[in-house]
């Protein structure tokens, strides 16, 4: 079996000193998650994503005069305190689609970090540089330890105008060092997640899994993000594979 993982970012990949900062305060965590599915569950799982966020959003699509195979909703937008709370259809559709990744042999996926540079030193392209080096590290583990026999996976991310540096990284985690990741087909491809719905499914899990690791790592400043907790904590838990935000 050949499995693929969708990863796109959560939280900011920007420095953060405190909610309360007047500049640096939108997120204390930074990562990319999204989900891991076996590869020829892909066509059947994008189809099954399209037609319910066609369903769950189609008042929004209409009004954007748009192709719905071109839409998306993203996820740090779909996934407030205030839509969670008032729309019971989001929730339900959310389990609903944490139901089709279980069922298709799938697992959820996410690495982070609490961020903790001085926004003097804080080098953003190379936190998302080793986020992903550290991702490629854990997926290639769940490949080769998790399944017996040993499995491969590819991986798709959303578009990043770091394109070249990123796939370097990758190429140096497949190849290089004492324990290169063997079970990484190719490098990342990187894809325009408007025309994808399969990055925007990992979209819409990376917008819960930033919500919740700001309630994670920083409970009394985020105090609102517990409804989270109480709604999608636990089946995320249950589903993931590999995952943490350190």
């Amino acid at each position: 079996m050949t499995y693929i993982a969708y990863l796109d970012e959560f939280g900011h990949v920007g420095p953060y000193i405190a909610r309360e900062d007047p500049k640096h305060n939108d997120s204390p965590v930074f990562g990319l998650a999204g989900l891991i599915i076996p590869i020829e569950k892909a066509r059947g799982f994008g189809t099954w994503f399209f037609q319910r966020k066609c369903e769950l959003l189609d008042f929004e699509i209409r009004q954007s005069g748009k192709h719905p195979s071109i839409w998306e909703k993203k996820g740090s937008s779909l996934y407030t305190t205030k839509n969670v709370v008032r729309y019971p259809e989001l929730r339900r559709t959310t389990f609903r689609l944490l139901s089709k990744i279980e069922n298709v042999g799938g697992r959820i996926f996410y690495v982070g970090i609490r961020k903790t540079a001085d926004p003097g030193t804080h080098d953003a392209n190379s936190l998302y540089s080793s986020i992903l080096a550290e991702a490629i590290r854990r997926l290639d583990l769940f490949c080769r330890e998790d399944h017996s026999p040993a499995e491969y996976f590819l991986l798709a991310l959303d578009q990043h105008p770091l394109r070249a540096e990123l796939l370097t990284e990758a190429a140096r985690e497949m190849y290089g060092g004492e324990t290169p990741s063997r079970r990484l087909i190719e490098p990342p491809f990187q894809l325009e997640s408007h025309r994808y719905q399969t990055i925007q499914a990992a979209d819409w899990i990376a917008g819960l899994i930033g919500r919740l690791g700001t309630i994670w790592k920083e409970p009394d400043a985020w105090p609102e993000n517990v409804i989270f907790r109480r709604y999608f904590e636990h089946r995320l838990i249950r589903l993931q594979s590999r995952s943490g935000i350190r």
